[in-house]
């Protein structure tokens, strides 16, 4: 088969540039990257399909196609779309209508023929595939990573501040976008039953998806990469990562300290991620003093605890909060924080601190998913992750516990999870094992090329067999977008509010 991936935000290169290191190329692109190369891998052609950038601050992007290493089935197709520069992907929209699509189409007309299906991801790929088969008849699936409609209800919008929040993220277009991209896909994929029911479940989404339709849904979690993160991998600078621990260890901690186990917590300075919640849990713990240190991974600050460096405002916030916590327990000497840079970097991290017994944490309020505990799991660490999301599909099963799941609202439950781990050597190695195998198990990359290769046959076989009963119109804006033809402040109220 012939498969085109739709991803027109962030980019793709063979060194990964900014990859997880700006908002825009997060991980949906390692999403796309890793499904397209396992897909390849199968025999299968690939092409990821995403912008070109021809801009001196964004050197990477600019020729028109490019190609993962060993991978001769896989290419990055760079086409134009609106100005040369870079853009943030709330000021795509226009673009993508005049000039991405018709280079699209223009683009497989050259090459003798289209591709055999597509796939969309994030609402700006979906849209693309719903006119690119309106266009030609070629069906595409639909893949959301997260929904507006979400990202509306975390900032607060109110019809109050409508009118700005819509200026700065387009929510309007980013709604209407994706309410036609679950609707006319020839199959919406999820990663957790939970995103199905929570997600388009949401009443901004009524009328577009049923989310009681099962034919209209099919789960096929993303994975991890086992040639970077399984315990027995190792990469080129694992005992230059090793060294830089020691050293940032050295650094923050008191001498006798530092050969502890830790609590290692890495993901991005987020409020939503809680990070203050698990420094609120170690300071009350004088148990989990004891017996370990905290550490918390960042991707870009070496030493975040007295240096903000080039934090954003958001990423001062957090670390102001955890800041003073630390000051009110008296943590200091019992707390590190460095950064640790890419993902083979990552995974010799974990490897080295689950030689030493150490624990993952993950307090976050909310995880649509949760890859990161799963990495870390096949790195050999056992994992203490929030309850609230996909780890309460991934992490337990059937009555079995891959993971310890906490409240992450309740610094004492999160406590007791670590110290169940912490306190108990069988208890620790269990855990250990059990979360590597479920990884092995169920969430590889392979496992997920899998699912979309199966969903993906199925709709060439049987096209209508998950199509929705009735087809919602494209909206004019994404026929000819023009400020006449804007999704209105009314639309999306009505949408979102009712």
């Amino acid at each position: 088969m012939h498969i085109a991936f739709l991803n027109p935000q962030g980019n793709f290169d063979p060194a990964d540039s900014y990859l997880t290191q700006h908002p825009d190329f997060g991980g949906q692109l390692v999403y796309v990257k890793q499904v397209a190369l396992a897909i390849g891998r199968m025999g299968h052609r690939v092409d990821i399909l995403t912008r070109r950038i021809i801009d001196p601050e964004w050197p990477e992007f600019a020729a028109p196609f490019d190609a993962y290493p060993g991978t001769p089935n896989v290419r990055i197709v760079r086409l134009p779309a609106g100005p040369d520069r870079f853009l943030r992907k709330e000021d795509l929209w226009p673009h993508l209508v005049r000039d991405w699509v018709p280079h699209i189409l223009a683009f497989y007309q050259r090459e003798g023929g289209l591709p055999d299906a597509f796939t969309g991801h994030y609402g700006d790929g979906g849209i693309c595939g719903a006119l690119i088969e309106a266009e030609t008849g070629v069906p595409f699936t639909f893949t959301a990573h997260s929904l507006g409609a979400q990202k509306m209800d975390k900032l607060g919008v109110t019809r109050e501040n409508l009118a700005e929040m819509d200026g700065r993220y387009h929510f309007g277009r980013r709604i209407v976008a994706e309410r036609i991209s679950m609707n006319r896909s020839a199959v919406n994929i999820v990663s957790t039953r939970l995103e199905r029911f929570e997600q388009y479940g949401h009443p901004a989404y009524r009328g577009a998806v049923d989310v009681s339709d099962d034919r209209r849904f099919a789960v096929v979690p993303p994975g991890v990469d086992l040639s970077i993160f399984d315990a027995e991998a190792r990469s080129a600078d694992e005992a230059a990562v090793h060294r830089h621990i020691q050293e940032r260890l050295a650094r923050d901690l008191d001498e006798d300290r530092q050969d502890l186990p830790a609590i290692v917590a890495s993901s991005r300075l987020d409020p939503k991620k809680n990070h203050i919640g698990l420094v609120h849990a170690f300071g009350r713990s004088r148990s989990l003093q004891e017996q370990a240190n905290l550490v918390l991974i960042t991707a870009g600050l070496d030493d975040p605890l007295r240096d903000d460096g080039v934090a954003t405002p958001s990423e001062r916030a957090v670390l102001a909060q955890v800041r003073e916590a630390v000051s009110q327990y008296g943590l200091w000497g019992k707390v590190s924080g460095f950064a640790i840079k890419g993902q083979s970097a990552l995974a010799a991290a974990y490897r080295f601190f689950a030689r030493r017994g150490s624990v993952f944490a993950l307090t976050t309020y909310y995880e649509p998913f949760g890859l990161a505990p799963l990495e870390a799991a096949a790195a050999g660490l056992p994992v203490v992750v929030t309850r609230n999301g996909g780890p309460s599909e991934s992490l337990r099963e059937g009555g079995v516990e891959y993971g310890v799941l906490v409240d992450p609202a309740d610094p004492v439950d999160i406590a007791r999870g670590l110290e169940r781990l912490l306190g108990d050597p069988a208890t620790w190695a269990e855990f250990a094992r059990r979360g590597r195998q479920r990884v092995r198990d169920r969430y590889t990359w392979e496992r997920t090329a899998e699912g979309y290769l199966a969903l993906i046959e199925e709709v060439l076989r049987h096209p209508e067999a998950r199509r929705p009963s009735s087809l919602l119109p494209i909206h004019p804006y994404f026929h000819d977008p023009r400020p006449e033809t804007d999704v209105t402040l009314a639309e999306l109220e009505r949408l979102y509010w009712g």
